[in-house]
């Protein structure tokens, strides 16, 4: 039986999606690319994306929005959150990594490998 493509969410110009594109690429994985800046979520997309993990841990904290709005002390609710990143892609932490039940946020190399297997 083939491995389910791992789906990978990323803004191309963004370092750490280079890095961990590269990081799976090498490990021979085949992957469905898309663009968040090209190809934005839905609102729909994201709730669905998020489920029943904290809203909080999708939040880029190195995103301008987050540190002017303070989102560290004061976050927003999930409703907010998923107006917010379905407007502003760039507070999504990225890349979002996908491969049936699992899902990997920003760069972390042993979740990765383990994705990728």
């Amino acid at each position: 039986m083939a491995k389910a493509k791992i789906k990978f969410l990323h803004k191309p110009n963004c370092t750490t999606c280079r890095k961990a594109k590269a990081f799976l690429e090498k490990k021979k994985a085949e992957l469905e690319v898309r663009d968040l800046g090209k190809d934005q979520l839905t609102l729909a997309e994201l709730d669905q994306l998020i489920g029943t993990h904290d809203h909080r841990k999708f939040l880029n904290t190195r995103n301008e929005l987050y540190r002017t709005r303070k989102m560290s002390k004061n976050p927003p609710s999930r409703d907010e959150a998923l107006k917010l990143m379905a407007a502003e892609p760039n507070l999504i932490r990225r890349p979002v990594v996908l491969r049936g039940e699992e899902m990997v946020l920003g760069y972390d190399e042993e979740a990765l490998a383990r994705i990728a297997k």
